[in-house]
């Protein structure tokens, strides 16, 4: 198709768009197809919203180019051939060392699309009129073949909807695609993580089992369709888990994509949010649809609807659910305990004396490079036996908070009170330090990779200042926990101490 007079015809339209962005505005959209019209007489329109299909984003992904129209002529009195607003973005992580980018916000424009070997003129613009967010009117105005036009709509829409190294996440009323919620699952691996081994087989089985088995769900007439739940004291391994599952979810051929819900809050209604969640992950089947911190998501205004969307009024064929709670009595009955809904539930207890050994030993296998610091194995066992009701979170604090006290030593920068508050000037590294650490939680390298060296020592505990700092830091995170510990707890604990004990020395 002919767009010779491409320029002449673009500032006709964007003398519309600028008159009618600075006078009483009624339709923008109205507008602009009747300019657009108008100036190209005889050519096809189709008239197409960006969130709908992103030409643009489409040509940034390599599938397209683009050619931007330029002035014809040189005139003080002709309209600009573009709108846009210059902005700069910060960068994501500062501790990731990024300077931010700059980039356009545009409003108005106009340009050659060019797409399989064939050229379309483009025509986009923003016509949300007055300044409210909502509704948003920014179409693009694809001139040329209809059918071609149709073809390339379809051709960008499949592309846009589906995921490319991305997480679906829903959080402020709607659905957004996470590519970095993406990049750190790649980090979590099943055999990094510290759990019973029977109790990991069971679940990585029932999740792999459940997206193998659509036949035999067929055959024996049931719903295609599961729930668990991940409940336990925080900091114990359910979110780890869960992004685990995730990555081997996305290992498999073709890949089960995840919806991950972070809150039902938004612009509309709850009801709205759990509507859009469960449309979402119909159209997504087969998914593996996570509700993390599924007590406090699910408030007594939106139960009765939640539960109506899980039983599935609407076919929920290929949804398997997993729902997260640290406390797992706050779940409503009819989620908890309603077998057609949620029908397993896993409890990520705080680890026994085997497990805290382990992961006292990932701690030990990280630090073997630092040749400043003493880590034998038996602080790794002494560790272990005095941090029973401990979550791996918990020990976690306690290494990283004895390192940093360790650290601020050496640069003659501690001023720790006797209740082991520290007021630094270094508070800024030591929070990235100490963010760095934690990011390793995340990557555990434990167990199956070969014999690990046995370092172990004839010397006195107390003459290690690792283990001194350690059981400072344990003694003040044991004393928050017996403030939180209900009553009567301490004895059964105290009997899983024993049993611990005698299992891993006998």
């Amino acid at each position: 198709m002919d767009f010779s007079n491409a320029q002449e015809a673009a500032e006709s339209v964007s003398g519309a768009f600028f008159r009618n962005a600075t006078a009483a505005r009624v339709d923008t959209d109205a507008v602009i197809f009747d300019t657009v019209s108008n100036a190209h007489p005889g050519v096809p329109i189709t008239t197409v919203p960006e969130w709908s299909c992103n030409l643009r984003a489409y040509a940034a992904a390599g599938h397209a180019t683009v050619e931007a129209l330029e002035q014809s002529r040189i005139d003080p009195k002709i309209w600009p051939e573009s709108l846009r607003w210059t902005i700069f973005i910060p960068p994501a992580r500062r501790m990731d060392g990024g300077s931010g980018v700059v980039a356009d916000e545009v409003f108005f424009e106009s340009y050659l699309y060019r797409w399989d070997g064939l050229t379309f003129l483009v025509y986009f613009a923003d016509g949300r009129d007055g300044t409210m967010s909502y509704p948003q009117v920014r179409n693009q105005y694809i001139l040329g073949d209809k059918a071609a036009a149709r073809t390339l709509v379809a051709t960008v829409g499949r592309w846009q909807s589906v995921l490319h190294d991305e997480v679906w996440v829903f959080n402020q009323g709607y659905w957004r695609k996470d590519p970095l919620l993406y990049r750190s699952i790649l980090k979590s691996r099943w055999e990094d993580v510290i759990l019973d081994r029977e109790f990991k087989r069971d679940l990585v089985d029932t999740v792999q089992r459940f997206f193998d088995s659509r036949e035999e769900y067929t055959h024996l007439g049931v719903p295609w369709k599961r729930g668990v739940i991940f409940y336990g004291p925080p900091g114990n391994g359910k979110t780890i888990s869960i992004k685990a599952t995730m990555h081997t979810l996305y290992s498999r051929e073709p890949a089960v994509p995840t919806l991950y819900v972070k809150s039902l809050v938004g612009f509309a209604p709850p009801e709205y949010s759990i509507e859009a969640i469960f449309q979402k992950a119909r159209q997504e089947a087969p998914c593996y649809l996570v509700f993390e911190d599924l007590d406090s998501l699910v408030t007594d205004q939106v139960r009765s609807f939640f539960l109506n969307a899980v039983d599935g009024l609407s076919q929920n064929d290929g949804i398997f659910m997993v729902g997260s709670t640290n406390h797992l009595d706050r779940l409503d009955p009819g989620i908890a305990k309603r077998p057609s809904r949620f029908d397993r539930k896993y409890l990520f207890d705080n680890p026994n004396l085997a497990q805290r050994v382990k992961y006292c030993h990932f701690w030990q296998k990280k630090l073997r490079d630092n040749k400043d610091l003493e880590f034998p194995d038996e602080i790794c066992t002494a560790a272990a036996k005095i941090t029973a009701d401990f979550s791996f979170a918990y020990i976690q604090e306690a290494f990283i908070s004895a390192l940093l006290e360790i650290a601020r030593e050496k640069d003659g920068d501690d001023h720790s009170g006797e209740d082991g508050v520290v007021v630094s000037s270094s508070s800024a590294r030591d929070d990235a330090l100490a963010e760095d650490l934690r990011e390793q939680w995340e990557l555990l390298d434990i167990g199956g990779k070969g014999p690990r060296d046995d370092i172990s020592s004839t010397k006195d505990l107390d003459d290690y200042i690792l283990w001194r700092k350690l059981k400072h830091q344990i003694d003040l995170l044991r004393k928050q926990i017996s403030k939180k510990a209900p009553a009567g707890a301490g004895e059964e604990r105290k009997k899983q101490r024993l049993l611990d004990e005698q299992h891993l020395y006998t």
